[in-house]
């Protein structure tokens, strides 16, 4: 286990690019004292930012470049005009050369994975990466994916995200045997696309010993914590997570409301302040702000774009975390011999394991 945990920032990406990012780093540091920064974006904005925090400053190294993706280029634009000098490529080429243990961007999901799986390439037995989100349940947390990664999936692509999900739950959540549940619109086997009845059939048939398949769960199996991981295609994935986080702002926004309309109402939220923080604590998306991104030979974490330094803090958190767990070095290893490749037997001969 490295001593130092080196975390490469994309210091331009998202909405509001070094305001967040730089504090975002501080924040963290305070929790993880062994971290080491690499910044990338323009020097004359990270400067000022960094001298007035010479703790931060101490840890960390910048690099300037005056080239970053706009959160509105295509991945094929990002590439073009991004590749070997926006702040974006250089955090993943830091982690391709060796240089950081993982990279950390809330810039363009499209143009960030684009250049994550160009740089890094997937590992091998994966044809196609995905963006695993942590979701806080109603039991502890969840795994979800894809969250949007890619949009559509063929049936073997959903088992190979049942791998991958699997995998990380077993590393994070130390369960021997995941349980693992398809995302669909009813729990019978007749319903859902055909994609999606393929993949469960699959999974049913082939009995992998490494994760527990419980069949098709529904959208609101999702926050009852009813399996350990959820697996979805991206374009479901990043709408359910969405719906979310914008339901979990409407539900704190309907609290202050209520609790500040009348004076009975403004003393009881006095006597139930610290029952009240807890939820507000829970419902808050920022404290869960980080998607994983699995399946390459390298680790990187998309930050919401528009979070604040302290939902950037808690993506720079998983980050760290990935890197302390040596999420990577296990996942390869459990898939070994046995990389989700070596489950497409059952679609030719329809044979289980």
């Amino acid at each position: 286990m490295p001593e130092k945990v080196r975390i490469a920032l994309d210091a331009m990406g998202g909405d509001h690019g070094v305001s967040v990012v730089v504090p975002g780093a501080q924040i963290s540091l305070d929790r993880h004292p062994d971290i080491e920064y690499l910044l990338y974006g323009d020097g004359a904005q990270i400067a000022p930012l960094l001298a007035a925090n010479p703790k931060l400053e101490a840890a960390a190294r910048s690099v300037h470049t005056d080239v970053a993706v706009r959160m509105d280029d295509k991945p094929s634009q990002a590439l073009r005009r991004g590749r070997w000098k926006s702040s974006m490529w250089l955090a993943i080429d830091a982690v391709k050369r060796g240089e950081a243990d993982v990279a950390v961007s809330a810039g363009n999901t499209g143009a960030l994975m684009a250049m994550a799986k160009f740089h890094l390439r997937t590992m091998a037995g994966i044809e196609r990466p995905a963006i695993a989100a942590l979701w806080p349940t109603i039991r502890g947390e969840s795994i979800v994916l894809d969250v949007g990664a890619t949009i559509g999936a063929d049936a073997q692509h959903l088992v190979d995200l049942a791998v991958m999900g699997s995998a990380m739950a077993r590393v994070l959540f130390d369960l021997e045997r995941p349980s693992v549940g398809l995302l669909n619109i009813g729990v019978e086997e007749v319903k859902g696309l055909e994609q999606v009845r393929e993949a469960g059939r699959i999974l049913r048939e082939t009995r992998m010993s490494e994760l527990n398949y419980a069949g098709f769960v529904e959208g609101d199996d999702i926050g009852k914590g009813t399996v350990d991981v959820v697996v979805t295609e991206g374009f479901a994935g990043n709408i359910a997570l969405k719906t979310a986080e914008g339901t979990a702002k409407q539900i704190s926004e309907y609290l202050r409301n209520a609790l500040s309309r009348t004076l009975r109402a403004k003393l009881g939220y006095l006597l139930a302040r610290d029952a009240l923080q807890t939820l507000r604590d829970k419902l808050d998306p920022r404290k869960v702000n980080g998607g994983v991104f699995l399946g390459l030979n390298g680790i990187v974490i998309k930050s919401h774009g528009g979070t604040d330094a302290e939902g950037f803090a808690s993506a720079i958190d998983i980050g760290y975390d990935m890197v302390r767990y040596e999420l990577r070095a296990k996942i390869s290893q459990m898939l070994g011999g046995r990389s989700a490749s070596a489950f497409r037997a059952p679609l030719a001969g329809g044979a289980g394991l």
